[in-house]
C-alpha cells in the first residue's frame, strides 16, 4: 500500500501523493457526509411536525455540539499519538496507548454527562426559548447526553482506525448509522399510519414520539454503531488490535501518555467551548427573531453541512497522512501533505458551494413545508455559499497542524476569530437585517479566518510545534 511507503521511507511522487490523499479522503468524506445525513433526516422528519418542534430542535442544538465536540477533541489527543506511533512502525506503543484510551475517555464522558443531564431542563430557558418548545428542546438533549459514553467510544474507534490508515471500516460503519437512522426515527417519531405504495394500503407501525423519537433513534443508531467500532479496532485493525496480541497490558492511563495527549486535547476542548459558545450566543441573537427564524436558522445549518462535511473528511486525511510522515520524521513530506490536502480540500467546497446557491430553495423546501422557513433558509445558504472556499481552507489546514500536534494556536486563531468577528456582527447586523444578517456575518468571518489558516500553513510555523 502507498501509505506503508511513508513508515518505510520510500520516494514518493506527487502523483501517488495525490493519488493517496484521495485514496484517504474519499471514505472519509463518504463517512462525514452520512454524518451530516443523520441531522439532514433528523430535520426533515421533524420539520415535517410543525415549526415548534423544529423550533425545539434547532434551540439546543447547538448545545449538543458543544458537548459532543468536548468528548471528540478529548479522544483526538490519543489517536494523533497512536499516528506517530504507526509511521514510526512501533505498534506496542500504540496498542499501549489505546488501552489507555479506552479508561481515560470514558471517565471523562461521564463526567460530562452529569454535567448535561444536571442543566437539561433548564438550558431551553437559558437560551430564551418560548415555554411551548421548551419541554420537547429538554428531553431531546437529555436523551443525547446520558448516551454520551457510548458515543465516545464511537469517536474514540473512529478516529484510531483513521490515524491508522483505516478509512475504508468507519466510512462503511458510518454509512450503516445512516440507515440505521431512518429506520429506527421512522418507527419511533411518527404514529402508527397507513400508507399507500403502489396503490396498495399499508398499516406502517408507529411509537408517535415525535421530537422524543428522533432523539431516540438517533442516539440507537450511533450506540449500535460505536459497539462495531470499537469491535474492528480492538479485536480486527492489524497492529492495534488488542484481543489478538498475546502480550500483557495496562488500562491505568499513565502520566506521560496523558500529557502528550493533553497537550493536543486541551487546546482543542477549550477552542470548542468557546466556539460552541459563539453559537450559543448566536442562538441568542436569533432567538429573538422568532420561531420562523430559529427553525430556518437550525435547518440552514444543518443543509450547510452538505458543503463542509467533505471538507472535515479531507481533514481526517491531512491529519493521518501528516500525522503518519511526523511520525516516520518525513517533515517535507508532511508538509507537502499539508498544501495537497488543503487544496483538495478548497477545490471539493467551491464546487458544493455552487451546488448549494442554486439549489438552496430546494434543500430547504425537502426540509420543511413551511414557506416562511424555506424562504429564510434559501436566502441564508446563498449568502453562506460564498465562503465555502475559505471555509474549507480553515478547516483543512487545521486538520493538517493536528497531525503534528500543534493546537495551541490554532485554537485560538478559531476561537478569535468567531468571537471578534463573527459575533459582534451579528449582533449588530441581526436588528435591521433579520437571519440574514447572521448569515452574512458569519460568510465574513469564515473568509477572514480561512484567510488567517492559509497564512500560517504556508509559513511552515506548524512544523515546529508538534508533540
Amino acid at each position: 500500500m502507498l501509505i506503508d511507503k511513508i513508515r518505510s521511507g520510500e520516494r514518493l511522487s506527487f502523483g501517488q501523493q495525490l493519488k493517496l490523499t484521495v485514496q484517504l479522503s474519499w471514505p472519509a468524506m463518504m463517512a462525514q457526509l452520512s454524518s451530516m445525513m443523520m441531522q439532514y433526516i433528523d430535520a426533515a422528519m421533524v420539520g415535517h411536525l410543525g415549526a415548534d418542534p423544529s423550533a425545539a430542535v434547532g434551540l439546543v442544538s447547538t448545545s449538543l455540539w458543544l458537548f459532543w465536540g468536548i468528548c471528540s477533541a478529548v479522544t483526538m489527543g490519543f489517536s494523533v499519538q497512536v499516528a506517530h506511533s504507526i509511521g514510526a512502525s512501533d505498534h506496542a506503543r500504540g496498542r499501549r496507548i489505546l488501552r489507555q484510551s479506552i479508561i481515560a475517555c470514558f471517565l471523562f464522558s461521564l463526567v460530562v454527562a452529569a454535567v448535561g443531564a444536571a442543566i437539561a431542563w433548564p438550558l431551553p430557558h437559558w437560551l430564551g426559548g418560548k415555554e411551548s418548545i421548551c419541554p420537547d428542546a429538554s428531553f431531546y438533549f437529555l436523551v443525547f447526553v446520558l448516551a454520551l459514553p457510548l458515543f465516545t467510544m464511537n469517536y474514540l474507534g473512529g478516529g484510531m482506525l483513521r490515524c491508522s490508515g483505516n478509512m475504508k471500516v468507519p466510512g462503511c460503519l458510518n454509512v450503516m448509522m445512516c440507515v440505521l437512522d431512518v429506520i429506527f426515527n421512522f418507527l419511533l417519531i411518527f404514529p402508527t399510519r397507513s400508507i399507500d405504495i403502489a396503490g396498495v394500503s399499508l398499516t406502517m407501525p408507529g411509537a408517535g414520539l415525535g421530537v422524543l423519537g428522533a432523539a431516540l433513534g438517533t442516539a440507537a443508531a450511533e450506540i449500535i454503531t460505536a459497539g462495531l467500532m470499537m469491535y474492528f479496532l480492538c479485536f480486527r485493525q492489524d497492529g492495534l488490535a488488542i484481543a489478538k496480541v498475546k502480550e500483557k497490558g495496562s488500562f491505568r492511563p499513565e502520566w506521560e501518555v496523558l500529557r502528550k495527549a493533553l497537550k493536543v486535547s486541551a487546546p482543542m476542548t477549550l477552542e470548542h467551548v468557546v466556539i460552541c459558545g459563539a453559537q450559543i450566543a448566536v442562538t441568542v441573537i436569533v432567538a429573538p427573531l422568532g420561531v420562523m427564524a430559529i427553525a430556518a436558522n437550525a435547518f440552514a445549518v444543518t443543509a450547510e453541512s452538505l458543503c463542509y462535511m467533505p471538507g472535515y473528511g479531507i481533514s481526517e486525511a491531512a491529519t493521518t497522512l501528516v500525522g503518519q510522515s511526523y511520525g516516520a520524521k518525513r517533515k517535507d513530506l508532511a508538509k507537502r501533505f499539508g498544501y495537497i490536502t488543503t487544496g483538495m480540500g478548497m477545490l471539493t467546497m467551491s464546487i458544493m458551494g455552487i451546488v448549494m446557491y442554486i439549489f438552496a430553495a430546494d434543500v430547504m423546501a425537502l426540509m420543511s413545508p413551511v414557506k416562511d422557513i424555506i424562504d429564510l433558509g434559501a436566502e441564508a445558504l446563498r449568502i453562506e455559499a460564498f465562503a465555502e472556499p475559505m471555509f474549507a481552507a480553515s478547516i483543512v489546514a487545521y486538520g493538517v497542524m493536528i497531525g503534528v500536534g500543534d493546537t495551541v494556536l490554532p485554537a485560538v486563531m478559531n476561537f478569535s476569530s468567531i468571537w471578534l468577528v463573527r459575533v459582534p456582527l451579528a449582533a449588530w447586523l441581526a436588528p435591521t437585517m433579520g437571519l440574514a444578517g447572521v448569515w452574512l456575518a458569519m460568510c465574513i468571518e469564515l473568509c477572514f479566518r480561512g484567510a488567517i489558516f492559509l497564512w500560517r500553513l504556508i509559513s511552515g510555523a506548524w512544523l515546529k510545534k508538534g508533540l
